[in-house]
């Protein structure tokens, strides 16, 4: 991708994917599909009890007993793509949740790979991500991660906060993060899909300064939080599900000088284990997006 411009890049790489709004995205440098799949026993014998495939599925383990994740797992399905924020909410989420060696399909956006006979089954919109846990089929990345909390409560970190007060600061965050990802995704699909020519001054303005104003409303948010995460003192599903807009917005060059405690959030996430673990592999190939935010 190197020494391509904006234009090369919006023919190419640019899709616009639709997730919890009107539109989601991903930036992709061309992969081949992969399939990985582990092979994992999937009845496992433990003290005075034999579980079956419908048991995984249907039933928490009692108190004190912890199925292996592996076995957990196996009836997962997650169709994904490198780059998507939508993709990597739910990939922080299962790794929170310590549910390894899921099946898993990394999918082509430039190639249509989203728009494919498989994906359309699972979801009709032809949008990623697309997950599937037995019969129960996931297709809005929130959902998928308030489904694994719910599902797992037991298994890996504890994703919703007890405390009335962060539960609630919990929720909101969340919800008032697909308004940031939406303002996000104007910005960026105004300045790289509509021709030089065709884009106007006023319209440039007012997607950058609601973009702007959004932002400074997060770092406000930040300042006025003492625990250093979104719903206050523990990490939660709030960071799960904002966290990868954050960071895109950082790739694409907002100034952290500018914005220091967003900037202090996004950096420390950064070396948490599920995101290290879920990073996009095309953003370890290309670690910088164009700069178009750096005047933010």
């Amino acid at each position: 991708m190197r020494g391509q411009g904006v234009s090369h890049l919006s023919r190419l790489e640019l899709q616009i994917l639709g997730d919890n709004t009107k539109m989601g995205w991903g930036l992709l440098a061309p992969i081949r599909s992969q399939t990985v799949s582990r092979s994992l026993l999937y009845n496992r014998r433990l003290p005075h009890s034999s579980f079956t495939p419908y048991f995984f599925q249907h039933f928490q383990p009692p108190s004190g007993l912890t199925l292996p994740s592996e076995t957990m797992a196996k009836d997962m399905t997650l169709l994904w793509g490198s780059g998507s924020p939508p993709c990597w909410r739910v990939m922080i989420a299962l790794e929170e949740k310590n549910l390894k060696g899921y099946n898993h399909k990394l999918l082509s956006f430039d190639k249509k790979e989203h728009k494919s006979e498989e994906v359309m089954k699972m979801n009709p919109r032809g949008q990623l991500p697309a997950f599937k846990h037995g019969d129960k089929v996931l297709n809005e990345s929130y959902a998928a991660c308030l489904y694994l909390e719910n599902q797992f409560k037991s298994q890996g970190n504890k994703l919703i906060p007890d405390c009335p007060a962060e539960l609630a600061m919990m929720y909101q965050r969340m919800l008032e993060g697909l308004t940031l990802h939406q303002k996000m995704i104007d910005d960026i699909t105004y300045n790289w899909k509509v021709p030089e020519g065709e884009k106007h001054d006023s319209a440039v303005k007012r997607i950058r300064e609601s973009l702007t104003a959004e932002i400074k409303l997060w770092e406000g948010y930040l300042q006025k939080t003492s625990g250093g995460f979104l719903a206050g003192k523990t990490f939660s599903l709030a960071d799960v599900c904002v966290y990868p807009t954050i960071f895109t917005i950082f790739r694409f060059g907002l100034c952290e000088e500018r914005y220091p405690k967003l900037a202090a959030y996004y950096n420390r996430l950064k070396d948490r284990p599920s995101i290290k673990a879920s990073w996009p592999p095309t953003w370890l190939e290309n670690p910088r997006g164009e700069d178009i935010m750096k005047d933010i």
